[in-house]
């Protein structure tokens, strides 16, 4: 048998990011923290976690965390009564989401959830490209990605399409666009782009002006609110998804520099388990998605 307490040590040094931090949220001494992950390695025969800064599971100790996460899942569904007085509180769900969801829906959806349970949220926050990743690596127990293949052991679900469109404000694009987009000006004039991770202008300018582009300078802004401030403000053209753009375009405010869009399916991605917690979860983000993304006919 795991002896959970020893189990619950080794996840808080990796959501913490170091033993003194996990102590501190543990409220117990470094060392103590530190002999609980000695002991479940010893117990278990292999090592659990690498002392790296910050640390980081081996691959067995990513196989156990995911294990613990869902026990404390299905846990989550019984009555306080018959888990006896050592309960933890309330339950902190990992979730990896794309910056754009968590600046435009998220909150409506998740906040559903928190008005009926007792949970709290821990947001791991990157591109949709990249967050299925972290569920893979058993960091999360659920995501919104825009891969639609479900993982092994895990279930995928439509949630509806951001529309993103290239856009500038009207200054800006007399300043370093006056011919139109072209190659040459493209290799000139600013551009915002979210993160290393973040391709969705040159998709949205390869397709432009069929060709490779060879972008200018760049600022890297990996906030969703000040992406869209700094389009807004002329310092800068990119992709903006239309529930950030709607009123500045519909004012003029800013202007669409091509005609082709970018089309992003965002799927919800979970653990195949029978979790009232994420089934709940589930039905709040595809009501809200529902209304807040556009729908495609799959």
């Amino acid at each position: 048998m795991i002896d959970y307490r020893l189990l619950a040590a080794l996840a808080a040094v990796i959501d913490e990011g170091g033993f003194e931090r996990a102590a501190q949220v543990l409220h117990l001494t470094q060392s103590a923290v530190s002999q609980r992950v000695r002991q479940l390695e010893e117990r278990l025969g292999q090592v659990m976690l690498v002392r790296s800064q910050p640390p980081e599971p081996t691959p067995a100790g990513r196989r156990l965390l995911k294990h613990y996460q869902q026990v404390r899942l299905l846990e989550s569904a019984l009555p306080a009564s018959l888990l006896g007085e050592a309960t933890e509180g309330p339950l902190t769900l990992a979730l990896g989401i794309n910056a754009d969801s968590l600046a435009t829906w998220f909150w409506q959806a998740g906040g559903m959830v928190l008005k009926r349970r007792n949970i709290l949220f821990d947001l791991r926050v990157d591109d949709q490209d990249v967050t299925q990743k972290m569920l893979k690596r058993g960091e999360v127990v659920g995501c919104v990605s825009a891969a639609a293949t479900p993982l092994q052991g895990c279930r995928c679900i439509y949630l509806g399409t951001m529309i993103y469109r290239l856009l500038a404000s009207p200054e800006f694009i007399e300043r370093w666009f006056p011919e139109g987009l072209t190659a040459k000006a493209v290799t000139q004039a600013p551009v915002a782009i979210f993160g290393r991770h973040d391709a969705l202008q040159f998709r949205l300018l390869n397709q432009a002006l069929a060709t490779k582009p060879q972008l200018g300078p760049a600022h890297y802004i990996p906030s969703p609110e000040a992406f869209a401030e700094a389009v807004y403000r002329g310092h800068a053209y990119g992709a903006i998804p239309d529930q950030q753009s709607e009123a500045w375009l519909q004012n003029g405010e800013l202007l669409e520099m091509i005609p082709q869009h970018e089309y992003v399916r965002l799927y919800w991605h979970c653990w195949n388990i029978s979790s009232e917690l994420l089934e709940d979860l589930e039905r709040c983000f595809k009501k809200v998605a529902s209304q807040v993304l556009y729908q495609e006919e799959l």
